[in-house]
């Protein structure tokens, strides 16, 4: 569907997509970008949350570590559920209400855990509170990428979803400061007040997507008026908003039905793959690896701090952005995957030497956490308006077993007395299926690209 680059009050057809792609990134997207990395951000924190604030839980309550394991394990079960769920929520309500509802939900569910008095109180919270975190991370993450320029969408996009990593170290410093001074309940408090401030500020802000509007056919005047704050002036008189897919709309209901259709099921069975995968890696480390260095002979507080390393090595995903929207996307996360490998192998070498040790847990952790965050990126480039939201969810709800997977595979390996360096050489096997996945994604994508052929061109009235 053809219309002239610049759009001008007398056009009476424009192409929601090209609008956004023939603007500079206003200073109104920036506070999209900014609402969406805050919600990302404060995910992060409060998934970690719990590991923070366990040793003061075990010396308060007189618990031991294995009668924890319904509070570490709760989360994850409520991340996955919630992620599976929300997705043809969003696809069929909008992103904004879930995004919305949803942070609400976990900041009210975090602010109540500081005031558990036992086990079972703080593990059906922290189950409510992963429902609400893992809805949260797909809508904030589709709704980013729709108004992003697709020239700049993975970059953009993967520099959101570094609030995650970012969140999760920043709330080990917090805490680490908090803690000694007004009790672990202070780490919870905050995580719950901020994000039901930022609840406010979603729903004064934060806009819908203008793509989801139009695929809905909401009247033209809402889209005009938020298309306005990106275009100015150039959008009035304007009588119809389109939007051209480039890729197969095969049923227009979206949802599951649609990222299970044939031309995009083989693809989002490789990005589950690779997302399990991912997080089989990343909790398993995040679990393990402090306790896996002190048994190879490091002093404890050395081993803590070397293990903190790997989340850090997130921000990396801005560079991965940057040529997934230069290069062929699938390849580069691939490649990260594989040098992942080679990297987490490594550190099961280097165990003996620590100046080594840091380096080689450093570099993994930028590698690991650079392709996985570029993860939802891929995603939501593969899939049309109508499903994008499920297909991010469902991937990122998919992928949270692997984590529960992650942990009982070093629990495992711990059982069978298997040495370090074998632990580490596991671990790095799910790394290199993870690349042979997207590997076989490249073909998916033909399958799923339709150029400006497909059934796009809804029209919003």
């Amino acid at each position: 569907m053809q219309t002239e680059r610049t759009p001008t009050p007398g056009n009476r057809t424009v192409d929601v997509q090209r609008l956004i792609d023939d603007h500079p990134f206003s200073a109104w997207q920036w506070v999209v970008f900014a609402l969406c990395f805050f919600v990302v951000l404060l995910d992060g924190f409060d998934t970690a949350a719990i590991g923070y604030i366990a040793p003061s839980l075990i010396k308060e309550w007189g618990v031991t570590k294995p009668m924890l394991a319904p509070v570490l394990s709760a989360a994850l079960f409520g991340l996955a559920a919630g992620a599976l769920l929300s997705g043809p929520v969003a696809d069929r309500l909008g992103r904004k209400r879930v995004l919305t509802a949803t942070v609400l939900i976990f900041g009210v569910a975090t602010l109540a855990s500081a005031f558990a008095t036992d086990i079972v109180q703080l593990s059906a919270l922290r189950f409510v509170t992963g429902l609400g975190l893992g809805a949260a991370m797909p809508s904030a993450v589709t709704l980013m990428s729709e108004y992003c320029p697709g020239s700049r969408r993975a970059t953009l996009t993967n520099l959101m979803f570094c609030g995650f990593p970012l969140g999760a170290a920043f709330g080990g410093f917090l805490a680490a400061w908090m803690i000694p001074q007004w009790g672990w309940q202070s780490v919870l408090v905050l995580g719950g007040v901020v994000p039901l401030v930022l609840t406010l500020a979603l729903l004064l802000w934060l806009p819908e997507s203008v793509r989801f509007m139009v695929t809905r056919r909401q009247p033209v005047e809402r889209i005009r008026a938020t298309l306005a704050r990106i275009a100015g002036e150039q959008v009035q008189g304007i009588a119809r908003f389109t939007m051209t897919e480039t890729r197969v709309v095969t049923n227009e209901r979206g949802g599951l039905a649609q990222v299970l259709a044939r031309p995009y099921r083989l693809g989002t069975l490789m990005l589950w793959a690779a997302y399990f995968m991912g997080l089989v890696i990343f909790y398993a480390l995040i679990n393990w690896m402090p306790l896996l260095f002190k048994e190879a002979g490091i002093e404890p507080r050395t081993a803590t701090l070397i293990s903190a390393l790997f989340p850090l090595g997130g921000v990396g995903a801005v560079f991965f952005g940057w040529l997934m929207d230069r290069v062929e996307p699938n390849r580069i996360v691939a490649l990260g995957f594989a040098l992942t490998a080679v990297a987490v192998w490594a550190i099961g070498q280097l165990v003996g030497n620590v100046g080594a040790l840091v380096v080689g847990v450093f570099l993994a952790g930028v590698l690991m956490n650079t392709a996985q965050s570029s993860l939802p990126a891929l995603a939501a480039g593969f899939y049309p308006t109508n499903a994008r939201a499920t297909g991010v969810a469902w991937m990122l709800g998919i992928g949270r077993f692997g984590g529960i997977l992650g942990s009982l595979l070093v629990a495992q390996l711990s059982a069978m007395h298997a040495g370090i360096g074998t632990v580490f050489a596991v671990l790095a096997v799910p790394a290199l299926i993870a690349a042979v996945a997207l590997w076989i994604k490249r073909d998916a994508d033909r399958f799923a690209d339709d150029g400006e052929a497909s059934a796009g061109g809804a029209l919003a009235h």
